[in-house]
């Protein structure tokens, strides 16, 4: 009997908590990125006494003012002080979803647990955000608006979008995956590498997509008045 996509696969347990294999590569995955910030903060230190950056550096500079770009254009206010949050949550991403061009390697986004974890992320981020922008009261008693018939409404909104966003990154990249491992299977290792080439695609879109989704419910937890003396405090 073949074992379900949904179950997980667990590796060893760390006394009674079982340890799966999409955890570990999480874990990898996270090693990687920070070695890879070290190492483009020592190029930078290098290059800055050369005079000229480095290939790492200006990649990674290209990259956070490009995201900073998109951020501001959801959030419209300044995105710097939400660029750590939703910048790693694009990394991360990213590069778990394309572990899946490596043999061997499961991306931990095709198994529901972390797609929950980060949708739950970032549940609590935009909570803890609308709270730092329009104080305890503002932030509850938008929930009750236009009316506080309203109020279960938006209850099952947040439930409901959370559920959404963990589930539609879970379903895309476990279908693709799938996919993939079926081709290989009928096709062999040469034919399927246009398919590989979409699968780089599909996940750099995953990514981009979860975070514009961050960025969209952080966007209306801040609220109009919070981003308009946002701009203006950033103006001044």
């Amino acid at each position: 009997m073949e074992r379900s996509p949904l179950a997980p696969d667990i590796l060893f347990a760390i006394g009674p908590v079982p340890i799966g294999r999409q955890v570990v590569t999480s874990w990898a995955i996270m090693a990687f990125l920070v070695l890879l910030s070290a190492a483009a903060f020592g190029f930078r230190h290098r290059s800055a006494t050369a005079g000229e950056p480095g290939l790492l550096q200006s990649a990674l500079e290209l990259l956070v003012e490009t995201l900073a770009s998109q951020v501001e254009a959801v959030l419209r206010c300044d995105p710097w002080p939400h660029l750590p949050l939703l910048g790693t949550l694009f990394l991360f991403l990213a590069t778990a979803n394309l572990a899946a061009v490596i043999p061997g390697v499961t991306p931990p986004t095709s198994h529901l647990e972390t797609p929950a974890a980060l949708a739950l992320t970032v549940l609590v981020a935009v909570h803890v955000e609308g709270f730092r922008a329009r104080g305890l009261g503002g932030h509850l008693r938008h929930y009750l608006e236009p009316t506080p018939f309203m109020l279960p409404l938006h209850l099952v909104s947040e439930i409901s979008r959370t559920f959404a966003l963990a589930v539609r990154l879970f379903g895309n990249m476990m279908s693709h995956e799938l996919v993939i491992a079926i081709i290989l299977l009928l096709a062999g290792f040469l034919v399927p590498v246009p398919f590989l080439l979409m699968a780089i695609l599909i996940g750099l879109i995953q990514a981009y997509i979860f975070t514009v989704l961050a960025a969209v419910f952080l966007a209306a937890a801040l609220g109009e008045r919070a981003r308009q003396a946002d701009g203006e405090e950033v103006a001044k």
